[in-house]
């Protein structure tokens, strides 16, 4: 019987475990992704067994503890051990982050569960073409924008490695302090999970870009393909100082990622306003949807 003090922190040396479930299994979603997991560990204290050859995860935030179904091949005596132990929980909502797929596959094995969308993590997938080329009339006012940073700016890209990390590091801090990152809890938390990807960022396998501008960083971004066909954008920062600074980030990062893979997954918006607007003015080619049972939906 499957009971919580099976569960162990995650830690970095676990990668080889994950890297080795997902190879075969590769996760639809940005945060089943070994950084994202890895890297939020100080906000979501995140925690796996291992159940017939299947990883279980469970996040505990604020002291309430969440879970996930099981990555691996979907068998339904492991996931009635899951949702027998996620109804024990005093958590509204202890079973989460599901995935169409999985929740096709659940319909099909049980009754009467009621599932929830949970659109704040819905991620965005672009063509990497699209983001690219910036082509038609969509993206015209991102074209303006852009096309004005370039005219207004002499910039150089560079590939982030050991010779620039420090320097990084020092814009990292910088774009803390022009957010006031610690006044905000998901800004703080965000703050937290890029420094330790970036103290990680080598053995967690991270590529990225930087663009430098009269000697200076002023935008970055880290990115990882994480399965055969699509890389994930987990963060991109830029300057407060040069207007269209995103844009030309974002459309270098296409360029690069173009020759590899088809999609980017630039992850979800948590429901902030703002941030939703960006992502849908970059015509998204298709969503990740996830969804969530609460207490009284887990009946089977």
């Amino acid at each position: 019987m499957l009971l919580l003090k099976d569960f162990k922190r995650l830690t970095i040396e676990d990668k080889p475990i994950f890297d080795r479930f997902y190879k075969k299994y590769p996760p639809a979603h940005s945060d089943y992704i070994f950084t994202t997991l890895i890297s939020w560990m100080n906000y979501a204290n995140y925690q796996y067994t291992i159940l017939d050859e299947n990883i279980l995860i469970i996040s505990e935030i604020d002291h309430k503890i969440r879970f996930r179904p099981p990555i691996g091949e979907n068998k339904k005596e492991v996931f009635d051990q899951v949702l027998n132990l996620a109804r024990e929980q005093s958590a509204d909502c202890p079973f989460g982050m599901i995935t169409s797929d999985v929740k096709e596959w659940m319909e099909k094995n049980y009754s009467n569960l009621n599932f929830k969308e949970h659109s704040g993590f819905f991620d965005y997938i672009y063509l990497a073409s699209d983001l690219a080329e910036l082509s038609g009339s969509d993206y015209s006012k991102i074209r303006n924008r852009l096309n004005k940073f370039q005219k207004t700016n002499e910039y150089n890209i560079e590939n982030i490695s050991k010779k620039n990390f420090e320097e990084i590091k020092e814009f990292l801090k910088r774009w803390c302090l022009w957010k006031d990152c610690e006044s905000d809890p998901i800004l703080d938390n965000e703050r937290k999970a890029i420094l330790f990807s970036m103290d990680n960022f080598f053995n967690l396998g991270l590529s990225g870009l930087a663009i430098r501008i009269n000697g200076d960083i002023e935008a970055i971004s880290v990115f990882e393909k994480y399965c055969f066909d699509t890389a994930v954008v987990h963060y991109e920062k830029g300057s407060p100082e040069y207007d269209g600074i995103y844009k030309a980030i974002n459309q270098e990062t296409a360029n690069i990622l173009l020759n590899d893979v088809k999609f980017i997954n630039r992850e979800s918006d948590m429901n902030i306003p703002g941030l939703r607007k960006a992502k849908m003015s970059y015509r998204p080619h298709h969503m990740v949807k996830v969804f969530h049972l609460s207490k009284e939906d887990i009946a089977f």
